[in-house]
């Protein structure tokens, strides 16, 4: 973060007449949260780096679009646009990172040093509602959608093992045909069933729609964003939301959209595994938990350990076709990527999870309940899945960055397209005015 925050002065120095960069709010740490504003246009477009603390990449795409933008008065000038980049949603989860993300980029590294906070410690959700936000980066977001009111709101993630694919909260005609021309000229597969929507339509290959918030219990709500959120959150200025999703390590299967061969043998093999993980790890956290209670920061590792190790029953049972969830409702029609997508998603869970616990036992500096051998064979029989069985290679960098870039640009473009209210943020003496929403979905 301390890096971003450098790089983004160091560009306002080189940019003085056409870049600003302020302090809009402050971590539970302590740390600013820092936005970067290029343009003086009447149209705001908001894009926030890093709400999730394990998805680095977006730091580094707000500063490449901040070039971009600088570089091209089309992009200014010429869409009467500000481009507002906020550098890093959860500064304090990105540091937790820092074990991986110098690299060596290998699955085991990064299994073993992830980290996001627990579900109700994400600053995009609002489980509560918007008036009851307690998290303040999270009103920190909300702060500024209600000052900029901007036509485009894009919030970057990553995918850690898959494919890149955008969630949108309204449709933007044209947009997958973009996609799949960037997916293909960096490399990149784009993700055709992506287990985040598994029950949200479709807007096109690799494109789907974020659907309206709904009550649900947590399982749900991590599971399926059934839960108001500041992607949702501006749709009453007419914004935009795009959600972005560009993977670390590409897996090409996950854009096989041919109908699978064996679909219910695939569920089963899936949701078996699922659950033979989950009782592993609820062994070995029963075995450990007693010795946490002095570790440093052990609470914000267990928070999501606690989390995954809620949802991945009910997963398990919401994709095996021989049992019923409880929910009603059945599966959608499945493609080969959508069981792909699920393969990664239950490995996942589990990897997640069995590394966090790696942490705790690791920084508790003894292993007493000896479960560090269990929990070194979960990671690396994790990996070993996503490496030889998934076909899972890393994906430089740049060209995560590239991608990301490509497609903020083209969502920017076809967003523009759309009558908005117009707002202006950043100039002297600016004061927002009321907005008027000229579209409500």
């Amino acid at each position: 973060m301390d890096e971003l925050g450098a790089r983004a002065a160091a560009f306002v120095a080189r940019h003085p007449r056409q870049a600003r960069l302020r302090r809009v709010g402050t971590s539970r740490a302590g740390t600013p949260l820092l936005l970067l504003s290029v343009g003086h246009g009447a149209r705001n477009a908001l894009v926030v780096g890093g709400p999730h603390a394990n998805e680095p990449v977006g730091g580094a795409t707000v500063l490449r679009l901040a070039e971009r933008a600088a570089a091209d008065p089309r992009l200014t000038e010429g869409a009467d646009a500000t481009w507002n980049l906020l550098l890093c949603a959860d500064p304090d989860g990105l540091r937790r990172n820092e074990g991986w993300l110098s690299g060596p980029y290998t699955l085991g590294r990064y299994a073993r040093n992830f980290f996001r906070p627990g579900f109700l410690e994400q600053p995009e959700w609002l489980p509560d509602g918007p008036d009851r936000v307690t998290l303040p980066e999270t009103r920190t977001l909300l702060d500024l959608q209600e000052e900029l009111r901007p036509f485009l709101h894009c919030s970057l993630h990553g995918v850690d093992v898959g494919g890149g694919f955008v969630e949108l909260t309204h449709d933007l005609p044209g947009i997958a045909q973009r996609i799949a021309q960037t997916a293909a000229r960096l490399g990149i597969p784009r993700e055709l069933g992506a287990y985040d929507t598994l029950y949200w339509p479709d807007l096109g290959p690799a494109v789907y729609r974020i659907p309206t918030p709904r009550r649900g219990d947590l399982t749900a709500a991590i599971t399926e964003a059934a839960v108001d959120s500041t992607w949702c959150h501006p749709r009453r200025y007419g914004t935009v939301t795009a959600v972005v999703e560009a993977p670390m390590w590409g897996v090409a299967a996950v854009a096989d959209g041919r109908p699978p061969a064996d679909r219910d043998g695939v569920l089963r093999a899936v949701s078996g595994a699922l659950r033979h993980d989950t009782r592993r790890l609820h062994r070995v956290l029963a075995r450990v938990r007693p010795h946490f209670a002095g570790v440093p920061g052990a609470a914000h590792l267990l928070a999501p350990v606690d989390d995954y190790l809620l949802v991945c029953p009910r997963l398990a049972d919401a994709w095996d076709p021989d049992t019923e969830d409880g929910s009603g409702r059945s599966l959608p029609p499945m493609s080969t990527a959508h069981l792909v997508a699920l393969r990664l998603a239950g490995r996942r869970l589990a990897l997640r999870t069995a590394g966090l616990l790696h942490q705790l036992v690791t920084r508790a500096g003894a292993d007493p309940a000896g479960v560090l051998p269990e929990l070194d064979r979960l990671v690396d029989e994790g990996c070993a899945d996503y490496r030889d069985g998934c076909s899972a290679h890393w994906i430089p960098i740049a060209r995560q960055v590239e991608y990301q870039t490509r497609v903020v640009l083209a969502a920017f473009e076809l967003a523009g397209r759309r009558p908005t209210a117009g707002s202006r943020s950043g100039d002297p003496g600016w004061n927002p005015g009321a907005a008027v929403p000229l579209h409500r979905d």
